[in-house]
This record gives C-alpha cells, sequence and structure tokens, in this order.
C-alpha cells in the first residue's frame, strides 16, 4: 500500500471514528431526553401547544325602575389589515372594490382607503388600523366586503373583540349609575357600579385549548371545565323621565348663572326610593358634565335650610313655641363679641318664631337657640342627635364615599361661645345634601325617617334573588305636634315668606332656601365673594308624594346668589313636570285640568298638558324634552332627531289628533 493510500484510509479511518461519536453523543442525548429530561420537555411541549384560555362572564344590566337600561354591556369590534400575508395579485385584484365599499360605510372618498391600504403593503404593516368600535351588524358588513371576505390568512383581515360598556341614557345620571376608572379596564368603583360590582361582575370560566395553527387554537376537552358564571342584574328605584326632567332642570340653571358646580336630588317620600340624582360640574371650557358625586360625597355648611332643623329642636324641647315673640333688631346684633346681620338690612323687627323661619332670619334663628340652649347646649346637641343628625351618624348606602356629617358639640375642636348660635343658621357644621335631604323627606312623612334607597332588587333571569324593602332608620323622629307646626312653616315660606317668587296657584309646594357664604375665610374673599345656594322640599304641600334638594355651588354673584333665584327655580321647575305627568298629584291637589292657567312660557307647557287636546299643537322654538312629554301626553307617538329646541316637526299645528300616530321633531 502506498503512502498516499495509508493517508487516505487513515482520514477515512478518522471520519468514520468522528462520525461514530456524533452519532454516539445524538444516541446519548435522545436517551437524555427521553429518560432524564423528558419530563421537562414534555411539560414545555404541552405548555407551548397547550392552554387554559379564560372564559369572560357577562357583566349584568342595570336598569330603571320602570325596566329602562341604565347600563349593559355590548361587543365592540375593531377591524385591522395585515398587509404581508395577502399575495400582490389578490390585493391588486380585490382593493379597488373594497375601497368603494369602505367610502360608503364610512363616508371618506375610496381614493383615501386606496392610498392607505398601498402604503401599509409598501411599509409591510401587518397590523393597520381600518374601522374602530363597530357594532355586531356592522362588523358582519365589513366582514363581508372583496378581500376581507377571503379571511385573515388569505384576505388579510384582522378582527379585535372586546366588551365595552355602555349607557343607553347618555352622560345623565353617569356619577350614580357609575363607570369604569379611566385606564383601568373592568374596573369599577363608582355609583352602583362599584356598589355592587361583586353581584355584577360574575365568575369567569376557564377552558382548555390546543394550539393547531399559528395564531389558531381549539378547544379539547377537559374535565377541569368551568363554565362562566354571569353577572347578576340591578332593578335601580331610578326613574328615567324624573332624571331627564332633574339634569335638564340643573344644567339650565347652572349655565345661566355661571355656576362652578351644582345637585339635584329627588326622592319618593314614603319608601326612600331615590328617583333621580344629577351632579353637574364646569370644565375649564365652560361645559358642564357628571364630574364628582356631590349629592353623596360632598359635606358643606348647609346655611339656611339647617334652620328647619334648629327650630324643630326648640319646638320639641318647649323652648318657644311658634307664635313666640323673637326681636331681630334692625338687621343686627351681637352674639358674644360678633356681629350676625340679617339679608334684610332693615331687620325685621319683633315678629314670631314662625315668622323667623318664613322669613330666614339669621339673627331671629341664633336668638332663639342661643337664649333657649346658652346654660346647656349638650341639650341641643342630643335633640339634633334625636333627629339622627350627629357627628358620628352616617347613611350607610352602599355607593361609596359618603361624607361624614359634622356637628360639633362641647369639647370638640370647633365649639366655642359662637358655636350655637353659628349652627341655628347652618355655619360651623356639615352635611351632605343628602342627608339634609332624608331629614327633609322625615317632615314630608309624617316625622318618619327612611333611609335612602337606589335598588328594589337583584335579578338573576328575570328572578329576584334579593329584594330590597323600606328600611326605617327612626319611626318618629319626634312628635306629630311639632311635625305639623313646621309643615305649616315650610309651606308659608313659599306662599309669603323668602320662597314665594317660587309660589304657584296651581299647584302647592313646601321647602326652605338656604344661601351659605363659602370660603369666607379666604383672602379674597369681600372681592369675591362666592356662595352655596340651595332648595329643600317637597310636594304637594298637603300630601307629599316626592321630596327634593337643589344645591348649586358659587353661582356669580353679578347674576344672583339667593337660594330663591338659583336654586328654587329648579325646585319649582322639577315639580312642575312631575305634578303634570302624574294624574295622581293633580288630584291630590284638588286641582282640575281645565282650570290650570297659563302664566309664563314654560308654564304654557304644563297648563296643556293638563287639557285634552283635539288637535296638534304648535311645539316650534319649545325644548325638545317638553315638546316629547307634552305631545306623548295627546296620545301621540314622538320620535326626536337631533337636540336642542324644536325647529320642524313633522305633523302641522292644527291637525286633528289621530292617537298613536307618529311625528317626527327636528331639533337644532
Amino acid at each position: 500500500m502506498s503512502i498516499n493510500e495509508k493517508n487516505i484510509s487513515t482520514r477515512l479511518y478518522f471520519v468514520a471514528g468522528g462520525m461514530f461519536l456524533f452519532a454516539l453523543l445524538i444516541i446519548i442525548k435522545l436517551v437524555n431526553i427521553q429518560f432524564v429530561d423528558g419530563d421537562k420537555y414534555r411539560k414545555l411541549a404541552k405548555k407551548n401547544t397547550i392552554k387554559n384560555s379564560v372564559i369572560p362572564s357577562s357583566r349584568g344590566n342595570i336598569y330603571a325602575d320602570e325596566g329602562s337600561l341604565l347600563a349593559t354591556s355590548v361587543p365592540k369590534y375593531d377591524i385591522r389589515f395585515d398587509a404581508v400575508t395577502v399575495t400582490s395579485e389578490r390585493f391588486k385584484e380585490h382593493l379597488p372594490a373594497l375601497s368603494k365599499e369602505l367610502s360608503e360605510m364610512f363616508g371618506r372618498p375610496a381614493s383615501y382607503y386606496q392610498n392607505k391600504f398601498r402604503k401599509a403593503r409598501a411599509n409591510k404593516n401587518r397590523y393597520m388600523l381600518v374601522a374602530r368600535d363597530l357594532g355586531y351588524s356592522e362588523y358582519i358588513k365589513v366582514k363581508s366586503f372583496p378581500l376581507f371576505n377571503l379571511g385573515p390568512y388569505r384576505g388579510g383581515v384582522i378582527v379585535e373583540q372586546r366588551t365595552v360598556r355602555v349607557h343607553p341614557i347618555g352622560k345623565i345620571g353617569e356619577r350614580t349609575v357609575g363607570n369604569e376608572i379611566r385606564n383601568k379596564p373592568g374596573v369599577y368603583e363608582v355609583g352602583l357600579e362599584g356598589a355592587f360590582d361583586s353581584l355584577l361582575r360574575g365568575k369567569n370560566g376557564k377552558r382548555l385549548k390546543q394550539k393547531i395553527a399559528k395564531g389558531q387554537w381549539k378547544p379539547v376537552y377537559d374535565e377541569n371545565e368551568i363554565e362562566p358564571q354571569d353577572g347578576l342584574d340591578i332593578m335601580t328605584t331610578l326613574n328615567v323621565n324624573i332624571q331627564d326632567i332633574a339634569h335638564h332642570a340643573l344644567l339650565k340653571q347652572m349655565e345661566h348663572y355661571e355656576a362652578e358646580h351644582g345637585t339635584v336630588i329627588v326622592m319618593e317620600v314614603e319608601t326612600g326610593e331615590i328617583k333621580a340624582v344629577s351632579n353637574l360640574g364646569k370644565t375649564q371650557n365652560g361645559k358642564y358634565y357628571e364630574k364628582l358625586n356631590y349629592a353623596v360625597g360632598e359635606s358643606h355648611e348647609p346655611g339656611s335650610t339647617f334652620k328647619v332643623m334648629a327650630l324643630m329642636a326648640a319646638l320639641e324641647d318647649k323652648v318657644i313655641d311658634t307664635s313666640t315673640v323673637i326681636d331681630t333688631k334692625k338687621g343686627w346684633k351681637r352674639f358674644h363679641g360678633r356681629t350676625i346681620y340679617d339679608s334684610n338690612q332693615r331687620g325685621y323687627g319683633e315678629i314670631s318664631a314662625a315668622k323667623c323661619l318664613e322669613v330666614s332670619s339669621n339673627i331671629g334663628l341664633a336668638t332663639i337657640i342661643d337664649e333657649g340652649y346658652s346654660e346647656d347646649p349638650q341639650k341641643f346637641i342630643d335633640r339634633l342627635e334625636s333627629f339622627e343628625i350627629a357627628d358620628s351618624l352616617v347613611l350607610g348606602i352602599p355607593i361609596l364615599g359618603e361624607g361624614i356629617p359634622m356637628i360639633p358639640e362641647p369639647g370638640h375642636p370647633k365649639w366655642s361661645k359662637n358655636a350655637l348660635p353659628s349652627m341655628a343658621y347652618g355655619y360651623n357644621l356639615r352635611l351632605t345634601p343628602l342627608q339634609t335631604l332624608t331629614f327633609y323627606n322625615a317632615i314630608a312623612n309624617n316625622g318618619v325617617m327612611v333611609k335612602p334607597r337606589f335598588i328594589n332588587e337583584v335579578q338573576a333571569w328575570n328572578e329576584p334573588i334579593l329584594v330590597f324593602k323600606k328600611e326605617i332608620i327612626n319611626p318618629q323622629i319626634c312628635s306629630l305636634e311639632t311635625i305639623l307646626q313646621i309643615r305649616e312653616i315650610l309651606k308659608n315660606t313659599v306662599v309669603r315668606g323668602t320662597g314665594k317668587k317660587l309660589y304657584s296657584p296651581y299647584f302647592s309646594m313646601a321647602g326652605k332656601t338656604g344661601t351659605a357664604q363659602t370660603e369666607y375665610w379666604m383672602s379674597d374673599w369681600k372681592e369675591n365673594k362666592r356662595y352655596v345656594s340651595s332648595f329643600a322640599g317637597y310636594f304637594p304641600a298637603e300630601n307629599p308624594k316626592y321630596s327634593c334638594i337643589v344645591v348649586i355651588h358659587k353661582p356669580s354673584t353679578k347674576k344672583g346668589y339667593y337660594g330663591a333665584d338659583v336654586s328654587g327655580p329648579v325646585f319649582k321647575r322639577i315639580a312642575q313636570k312631575i305634578f303634570t305627568d302624574s294624574p295622581l298629584l293633580a288630584k291630590i291637589n284638588n286641582v282640575d285640568e281645565e282650570d290650570i292657567l297659563i302664566t309664563n312660557d314654560y308654564e304654557t307647557y304644563y297648563a296643556n298638558a293638563q287639557k285634552e287636546m283635539s288637535n296638534v299643537p304648535n311645539v316650534l322654538g319649545m325644548a325638545g324634552m317638553d315638546a316629547v312629554s307634552l305631545l306623548e301626553n295627546i296620545g301621540l307617538k314622538v320620535k326626536i332627531i337631533g337636540n336642542g329646541a324644536v325647529s320642524k316637526q313633522s305633523i302641522g299645528s292644527g291637525k286633528k289628533i289621530t292617537r298613536g300616530e307618529q311625528i317626527i321633531l327636528y331639533l337644532s
């Protein structure tokens, strides 16, 4: 054998030996994978090809008292496009037709879509947004368009589905109904959504899925599979019609007085059911929206609406009676080194205790309470506590964030010699609007204080599983004699007192105006005075059906700030509209529907609503919600297009009414 042949043989042996060693190493590795690390790799393979998929539960609905939806969950779809996966031939063939369909559906020119898709193709964009927030029917339509109908791989269409919470009545009452925390999907802490989140959200399910292709998974049988449990439905006490009335009445006044924020609450007297809550705050651009839940969460000095509580304490403790003469001087009086003024700078002189409340005399109430309780101030505090008004007593409603009342007593940091006279007219203490209304509601309810209630039932598949009934806080806050005396004074306050601007001969109301200075400790207060205007009361005065409170913070002092001017008209407008919508209230007031007179522009609506009409009225220029109520009251079905006042009506005025006929109102 030659030297070259030996070298070749050596190389062959070397290569063969190397291959043998390599094969041996592979065998060893395979054995190691199979028997040593087998469990590890099997688990890894299973992890990459099998996963537990969450099956989201459906969140329960929130309903108004008559069954209208206040909050529900609906699917929304985003359509995107993978410009890489589609072949060039297919892209060129279908792009013109696809662009045309998108143009007809969304209103942009077809050329816009052609350019957009071509740019995505050039940039190899695999996630181009085509349309966002589509409903189910829109999604089905888009999915059927040319190219998209070929599916995700051949047609490049990407569909992303998510569930969103919607409010069919819009932003009205949003802080009461509740919503998701911004930038925290699925997290609810506000309003009824937050209060009953554990019931509404249900429980997510679990399903095992196996990977069958890129991005595709199929369900596989799993004995541990958990089906989702849908959330429960909440049946609230809120009334859509009253909520709409309250919202727009407050909004109108807030805009006119350029106020900072305000709230309205309407409560059913006998049951404590909350029928409406509106909370409006001002934005930087001067618009109003449901900013915070002022009704529940904001405790503030109530001002003159607290005088009712002070006088009631004095009457119940027999410190005075309604005819006791009080010297209110000439509009000012010194108390323990501090001067108190009345809004009437000339003063009221000597008047009865009842008159002190009717005209809202600060001096009168301060005199009654200071002289009656200065020797034993704790007696006054104890009486307030018997009314369920105290520093530690909250209503305990389910909505989070209830403001804490502050009623100082001897030994409290806020207590001083001037505490009693200050408290007598609503300063040096704090209450929320809902806490104040609960007290007024007890007056209307002959002394029975009921807990404000937002929920009637919790349901599953239309079957009640939790029922919330009337809850009595105090069966009798004071004697019936005192209640009847206070009710007479509150009625007279509207007839001839500080609320006389609100008086109407067509239906009765009772209540108390309130005007309180706020932020008076600020250095610029004299140059930039700020007030809280309020009105609390109930209607009808004789047989109360609803109680209501209106609180408006920091109205423009250039336009007015007294409770009778700012908040009172909101109360009256709400009462009037509820009154005309309810024949029962008309009967309670012994009002003949034919005798209601027309007194001003918006009272025309109330008068007309009570009459038997035979012809279609002219509603041009009328606010949309007023026109709807009027026309529906006379038997027409109303469809509205747009927002604002009525600019056109499809059935002309004077035409004979055909009950059930549809009329279209165009709003501008």
